[in-house]
């Protein structure tokens, strides 16, 4: 009989209204998420990169009901990062996540979401050397 189910209404999904408000995938293995207004500002949001770099094994969702102009620049940060990202569309649910990133396993952090954007702290100016220390314009 439920052999019989599974084939008709395909496989038995564990927590289906927690993966449909969080793009697929668990809150458990959630490192980081954005809202759709948050991933819809002009910039991006220096914590998503920072994760980036510190996480290299982690997955970039992206909700696919979002303009993809929008998420282009994610797109981008994640090929930058060698970063895998998909893009998901619910057409029968519509999340308040726009932006995720996860791990394939349980990690169970409490704050996922990012509530205040970083200032991103520009490079500090190199040294041009001894001559550049002497002769000041």
């Amino acid at each position: 009989e439920e052999v019989l189910q599974q084939g008709i209404h395909g496989p038995l999904e564990t927590k289906p209204d927690e993966r449909r408000k969080f793009l697929g995938t668990l809150r458990e293995r959630i490192i980081l998420a954005l809202k759709k207004s948050q991933v819809a500002e002009a910039t991006i949001y220096p914590q998503v990169e920072k994760e980036m770099k510190k996480n290299p094994q982690v997955n970039l969702l992206l909700n696919g009901n979002m303009d993809y102009s929008v998420l282009s620049k994610y797109v981008k940060l994640a090929a930058k990062h060698n970063i895998e990202h998909k893009i998901v569309t619910n057409k029968e649910h519509d999340t308040e996540v726009g932006l995720l990133l996860a791990m394939d396993e349980a990690i169970d952090k409490e704050d996922i979401y990012i509530t205040k954007k970083e200032i991103s702290q520009p490079e500090p100016p190199k040294s041009k050397g001894i001559f550049a220390k002497l002769f000041k314009r």
